[in-house]
């Protein structure tokens, strides 16, 4: 069994979801939002790598996996985004955990079957794959599809002869 942190990263709300992994088995463990706030640019950076430490040391997590970032129209936005991106890299890997990395058409195409889904589509379809009683909130819909998609890739790479991974689509 294996349990997997994943993460979609937001400069006011970062979604987090983790499950645990057993063959082609996922069962969801928790999920939720970290909420950021303030107008202190080094705080809110600070906020997203402080709790996601408390999230790793509470439950533990073996691998973890974050969206990439996509290009925005407005390139400050997607300079926060990647920031808030890097700041929750770096609180898994300060703690050794495996990363992983997934583009959002990825993670829409190992979830819902394609990669221009909606959003109602991903959650509809965590739900229905993490047999929840509930939708979840977008953001930590968003999380637990990341954790699903690295679920499903990691066990097709394990029944490849010879693959280590997957890097911008290649295995390697």
């Amino acid at each position: 069994m294996v349990r997997i942190l994943g993460i979609d990263p937001g400069s006011r709300l970062t979604g987090y979801g983790v499950i645990d992994v057993n063959g082609n088995h996922s069962r969801y463990v928790t999920s939720g939002c970290i909420r950021i706030s303030g107008d202190d640019w080094g705080q809110r950076l600070g906020t997203i790598f402080e709790n996601l430490n408390i999230l790793i040391s509470e439950h533990r997590p073996n691998e973890f996996a974050v969206e990439q970032v996509f290009m925005h129209r407005n390139a400050d936005s997607a300079l926060k985004l990647g920031q808030a991106r890097g700041a929750a890299i770096c609180a898994g890997v300060s703690r050794d955990l495996p990363l992983s990395e997934y583009t959002p058409r990825a993670i829409k195409q190992a979830i819902a079957g394609k990669g221009g889904a909606s959003k109602e589509q991903v959650q509809h379809m965590v739900r229905v794959l993490l047999n929840l009683n509930a939708t979840p909130q977008e953001d930590a819909a968003d999380a637990l599809a990341v954790a699903l998609c690295h679920a499903h890739t990691r066990r097709t790479l394990q029944l490849i002869p010879g693959a280590s991974g997957a890097s911008g689509g290649r295995l390697r």
